[in-house]
């Protein structure tokens, strides 16, 4: 009797941990993952006009997906992919690729300096809202990872709001690796970076 409570106990034991890695991407352990997020310079292309500067605060972010942790949501639960995690915090690489888009953006928009800030024509302010991956088709299916991206445009000499705009984009993942995940999270960050740069070439002119 004892035995066979004990082969049952081990079963169960083995059908919990199974249960439990199901829910995870396969990963190698304690892998480090970069964001490359690249824009799509022909997407944001605007018309000849003279360039001008934007001055860019620290980036708002999440605080749940704020940190080197890549948040996953099923339902209503929420948990991070185990030994995977990014380089460095999700909100230092996020602000990383905005400043790489806009270095590569072709338009009149440009990210200045703190020594520059008094040559700046607006001021850009950025909230992510949402860096996730979504496991909406069961835990063992490709995944759906969402990037959101509030911008506001203020005119720096009299703090008035130029304007507004939410920029979202979904990527769905090509298989359930960790792999794949941040290749999707690669996409998204620079669908929404090259939906930013452009609305920043368009709207942020000292004449818009």
């Amino acid at each position: 009797m004892i035995a066979a409570l004990r082969a049952l106990s081990l079963t169960a034991a083995a059908l919990a941990l199974s249960a439990c890695v199901s829910l995870l991407p396969e990963a190698e352990p304690s892998q480090l993952y970069r964001l490359e997020a690249a824009i799509d310079p022909a997407a944001t292309v605007a018309p000849p006009a003279p360039t001008f500067g934007l001055v860019l605060p620290s980036t708002g972010f999440v605080q749940a997906a704020s940190g080197d942790r890549i948040l996953t949501v099923t339902g209503d639960e929420v948990a991070y992919i185990a030994s995977a995690r990014w380089v460095a915090p999700a909100s230092e690489l996020v602000e990383e690729a905005v400043e790489r888009a806009f270095d590569a953006n072709t338009g009149p928009a440009r990210l200045v300096t703190r020594g520059e800030m008094r040559t700046a024509e607006s001021v850009l302010r950025l909230d992510v809202r949402r860096f996730e991956v979504i496991y909406d088709r069961g835990q063992d299916a490709a995944p759906l990872v969402v990037v959101r991206l509030r911008a506001t445009l203020v005119n720096r000499s009299d703090r008035a709001l130029i304007d507004e705009e939410v920029f979202e984009a979904e990527v769905r993942a090509t298989d359930n690796r960790v792999s794949a995940i941040v290749a999707a999270f690669d996409a998204g960050t620079g669908q929404v970076l090259t939906q930013l740069v452009d609305w920043s070439n368009r709207v942020g002119a000292p004449s818009a």
